[in-house]
């Protein structure tokens, strides 16, 4: 397996060995920024049980969020592909853009000019100071890889993302694509 290094549009697999990691346990985060300050990213594959209609009343269609991250749960943020559209949005990676601005995203959404294959919404991020990150892969706690989904990372990611990436890992990691969630009940 390729070792690299953390990216922005990088994916990081959680290690099965965060098990106990209430957060991260079977995560796939998408990293939309790696610097010297640190590094923010959003979980792709944890859906909440509100849709983006309950969180946001000027929203009138069913969209899916999903747990960004322990960060500021409370905040609403979105990634997107369609940079042409909502304006003021920064480029991740691949065709893969972050925010922009919220009140012509609405309009869009309503007006059915953005479906759910364009837009994600997330609350809260995932984030880790400066080095925070670095020192988190020193200890095998996340696997990087590539995000050869680029801006169809959107639809593919689902809540069974996690046990397909350690499936493609292959190796000893086939054996926790089959793990129950949590071990003590098996």
């Amino acid at each position: 397996m390729e070792n690299l290094s953390p990216q922005k549009g990088k994916l990081l697999i959680a290690e099965p060995s965060l098990t106990g990691d209430v957060s991260f346990n079977r995560s796939v985060v998408l990293l939309a920024e790696h610097n010297d300050e640190g590094s923010v990213g959003f979980i792709l594959n944890k859906p909440l049980e509100y849709l983006i209609s309950d969180l946001v009343k000027e929203i009138n269609l069913p969209f899916q969020v999903y747990n960004g991250g322990p960060v500021e749960q409370d905040n609403l943020y979105f990634i997107h592909k369609v940079p042409d559209l909502i304006t003021n949005s920064i480029e991740i990676s691949d065709g893969i853009f972050w925010g922009g601005d919220f009140e012509k995203t609405v309009d869009l959404i309503n007006n059915e000019t953005i479906s759910e294959h364009d837009i994600r919404f997330f609350l809260g991020y995932s984030g880790w100071a400066s080095l925070q990150l670095d020192e988190e892969l020193s200890s095998n706690s996340w696997i990087i890889v590539k995000n050869e989904y680029e801006s169809n990372i959107i639809q593919k990611s689902t809540v069974a993302f996690w046990k397909e990436k350690m499936i493609e890992l292959g190796g000893n990691y086939l054996l926790w694509s089959n793990a129950p969630e949590n071990p003590s009940l098996n």
